[in-house]
């Protein structure tokens, strides 16, 4: 039996690769290191990003018992970037050229039963490397180091190297599709109970003769529903057979399957892999996507897999995370892994959520020599063959982002990819229009919306092909950074720009979804970013806190109540000390506004200028109610009209006035006898606040009803910390675990007070360090501090605090397993 045994701990690392190294002698600058492991750990901001371009060295000794001995023993790395070499007591075995995927060196011949073997790792992150994504310059930092985690398989002489599953539903069956209803389709997909049919194909390596292939099919309970032994006709086994009854895997009710592949030599079990899979219909239309029978808009974000200080290297707990943000926080139904296959991990807990991937090869921009396009191939077959077997991917993205069209290439990566998985559609990233359509989707990045132009292009404006599916692979980005410390007619502006583009979106049937860009600020070259090597496009800063239009997203999803308010309602914000434009993002039924307690106005989303998004911005454009007709002794119509007015000076100002504004304001001066002194009063009066207390406003957000949440706005009169862990029972198994802590300074309200910059005392007692700098900074009212766990069982507790709030303690819980 196939016995896996987890390498992550207690490796040496040398930022200076030699042969003396690789053979075990020691060096000077030889250090324990724990994967996963960035090469080099960088700065927040402000850095060379020459600092992680490296020949580096990672070197473990292992033990090779007696009982190994007529095994087959290899070595698997998730990924190292970007280029590596495997050596064995010195002796150079296998390389590898991508930094994004996995690759296996067998190391049995180098290996003596008894004695115990230097293994090293010569790790290439050096930008001059002729293979993707180089060549040119890179808008994103590609860091460097083993920053996957890295195993050791021991197995029998014959064992099973590849199962691919293709999971599969009847044709005839109408599925979802058959009902109109929202609630009724989503009822379905939890209850509804469907025959299958399993097909696939199994590698295996080593001699077969005489042997037998077993399949077990187990449900989410570990439950088994239907069992299959075939005799093996060769190396590579096809098998097929049906299933009596499934659930289906859907964005709202992700139902997964266990089939377990045992290799037997009569009664003996030989080798034996689980492959988790699950039972839907992915299906690319000319008018969009299609998930079990019905129409899906695919809302989602593109990620990077960066992080502040360590780059690539996370381990399982914070890929995970990620996921979890997009689904629960950010209310997306799918995700663009640019521009590179990301972590099995975060792909696991998209399989785990339902939240669709669009995963693709490594690239940007430039395409190299043949060399380097023989690479991409190679790219493209691993990318396929290592993710093919989640239910979340319904998308193979085979052309480099962003690059020209080059036909011959690009015809052989469509063929890679669809001779290897033939279930899926594949598409590929482009930022021109009508360029040559060799996939099965155009997949087109859209930046016409400026603030001023439409949200985004018409389908039969960018694709050749009408008859092929349609999608919008980013937006927004560049044409807007935002840092969560701009003043806020900038910070609202950058949501209401991704509100456009999603409004856009959803108003055109034959678009099959958009990824906006990004999900989160990440590192960048000198080349790119706002000088600090920041690029600030997303609706997260780089801890995962939400900025503004993190907003717009949230309130697509129901299942947490969302209420932001865009402005901190202070007039000094404001040019001209005028209220502006504000704007409300829920996906609550109705928002109530107070006014000093005094209630002003309800609003819906009705009331949106956006009428094709599920939960769109509501604009706050009343902030007078009824008081005038109750307190002024006014005609109606005069009371109607001031209020009018009113209510456009605090919105736009009093320069510039519209035809419109204009002439009624010359009705109240003519007919009623008002000067513009009357109306400077009443505006003082009841909307703005200058020069005399402060107002205190407050939103409410019903849902069937009741009230779900409430923001309210005032004048700042104290601070303090509020954190939120990502989990408080760490787990140090296979690999350390690492817990965000995001923090933010608040109000005595618990808003975010956007201009707060300043550090962080932390402490720290128990099994626990921090990654990064001892005193994090916090821009933005925003920050957040990376917890790792460092070998020990116990409890911890982490107390932060500033100059102007009180100490926040959170304990942990470090359990070892």
């Amino acid at each position: 039996m196939r016995q896996r045994i987890d390498c992550n701990f207690d490796w040496e690392f040398t930022p200076v690769w030699s042969k003396k190294f690789a053979r075990g002698e020691d060096v000077p600058e030889a250090r324990r290191v724990d994967l996963p492991h960035t090469c080099a750990e960088t700065p927040y901001d402000y850095f060379d990003e020459s600092c992680c371009q490296m020949l580096c060295g990672y070197r473990r000794r292992i033990a090779v018992p007696e009982d190994w001995r007529g095994k087959r023993v290899f070595l698997t790395v998730g990924a190292a970037g970007h280029a590596a070499e495997v050596y064995v007591n010195g002796e150079k075995l296998a390389g590898h050229r991508c930094g994004y995927t996995a690759f296996r060196t067998e190391l049995t011949a180098a290996l003596t039963p008894g004695k115990e073997a230097v293994l090293a790792v010569c790790v290439d992150s050096r930008e001059t490397l002729d293979q993707p994504p180089f060549g040119l310059v890179v808008d994103y930092m590609t860091y460097g180091g083993l920053y996957r985690e890295v195993r050791l398989d021991v197995c029998e002489d014959s064992l099973i190297e590849d199962v691919f599953a293709c999971p599969a539903l009847p044709e005839s069956l109408p599925l979802l599709g058959s009902s109109e209803r929202e609630e009724v389709r989503r009822a379905l997909a939890v209850d509804l109970r469907v025959p299958g049919r399993l097909s696939g194909a199994v590698t295996l390596t080593g001699p077969a003769a005489g042997c037998a292939l077993r399949f077990r099919l187990r449900d989410g309970g570990g439950m088994l529903l239907t069992e299959l032994t075939v005799p093996v006709g060769g190396q590579n086994q096809r098998f097929d057979f049906s299933v009596p009854e499934v659930r289906l895997w859907d964005v709202d009710s992700p139902r997964l399957y266990t089939l377990e592949t045992a290799l037997l030599r009569g009664p003996t079990e030989l080798d034996c892999v689980e492959t988790r899979i699950g039972f839907r219909r992915a299906e690319w239309k000319s008018d969009g996507f299609y998930l079990n029978g019905r129409k899906l808009k695919l809302l989602g974000l593109n990620r990077h897999q960066s992080f502040p200080y360590v780059g690539y290297a996370m381990p399982r707990s914070m890929q995970r995370l990620d996921a979890e943000i997009l689904k629960h926080e950010l209310g997306c139904n799918a995700v663009r892994t640019s521009h590179y296959p990301q972590s099995q991990h975060f792909v696991d807990r998209c399989d785990e959520l339902g939240l669709l991937v669009f995963t693709e090869i490594p690239g940007w921009q430039h395409i190299g020599g043949d060399a380097w396009k023989q690479q991409a191939l190679r790219n493209t077959e691993e990318m396929v063959r290592q993710y093919r077997n989640h239910p979340c991917v319904i998308l193979w993205g085979v052309r480099i982002n962003e690059s020209a069209d080059d036909d011959a290439l690009y015809r052989a990566t469509n063929a890679a990819a669809r001779a290897l998985d033939p279930t899926r559609a594949t598409g590929g990233v482009r930022c021109i229009k009508k360029s040559h359509l060799l996939e099965d989707v155009y997949t087109y990045n859209d930046f016409l919306h400026d603030g001023l132009s439409p949200g985004c292009e018409k389908k039969k404006a960018v694709t050749p092909d009408m008859g092929k599916a349609y999608l919008v692979s980013e937006y927004a980005g560049h044409m807007f950074p935002t840092k969560p410390y701009d003043d806020e007619p900038h910070r609202t502006e950058h949501a209401l720009r991704h509100a456009a583009v999603l409004d856009a979106v959803a108003a055109q049937d034959d678009i099959a979804g958009s990824f906006g860009w990004c999900m989160f600020d990440y590192n960048t070259h000198k080349d790119f970013g706002s000088g600090d090597r920041i690029c600030y496009h997303g609706v997260l800063d780089m801890f995962r806190n939400p900025k503004t239009a993190a907003a717009v997203y949230a309130a697509q999803q129901d299942a947490l109540p969302v209420l932001c308010v865009s402005s901190a309602m202070d007039l000094g914000e404001r040019p001209a000390s005028v209220r502006g434009r504000v704007f409300v993002m829920t996906n609550a039924d109705e928002v109530r506004l107070y006014k000093n307690d005094r209630f002003i106005r309800s609003y819906t989303h009705a009331d949106s200028p956006y009428a094709h998004m599920s939960n769109p911005p509501i604009e706050i454009d009343d902030f007078i109610g009824g008081q005038i007709e109750a307190e002024e002794h006014f005609t109606p119509q005069q009371a109607k009209l001031v209020k009018e007015l009113l209510n456009y000076f605090a919105r736009f100002g009093y320069a510039h006035l519209p035809p419109q504004i204009m002439a009624k304001t010359g009705l109240l001066m003519t007919r009623y006898g008002m000067k513009f002194e009357d109306a400077y009063a009443l505006y003082g009066k009841y909307v703005g606040d200058w020069g005399d207390r402060a107002t205190e406003f407050r939103f409410d957000a019903v849902k069937d009803g009741a009230v779900v949440q409430s923001v309210r706005r005032g004048a700042v009169t104290s601070l303090r910390l509020e954190l939120r862990p990502s989990h408080t029972v760490l787990r140090h198994g296979a690999t350390y675990d690492v817990a965000l802590l995001r923090i933010a300074v608040t109000d005595q309200n618990g808003n975010v007070v956007p201009y707060w910059q300043g550090s962080v005392d932390v402490s720290v007692e128990g099994p626990l360090s921090v990654i990064g700098p001892a005193q994090p900074t916090l821009r933005g009212g925003l920050g957040g501090l990376y917890l790792k766990t460092t070998g020990a069982e116990g409890s911890a507790a982490v107390t932060l605090k500033t100059a102007q709030t009180e100490p926040v303690t959170i304990k942990f819980i470090i359990k070892k397993e």
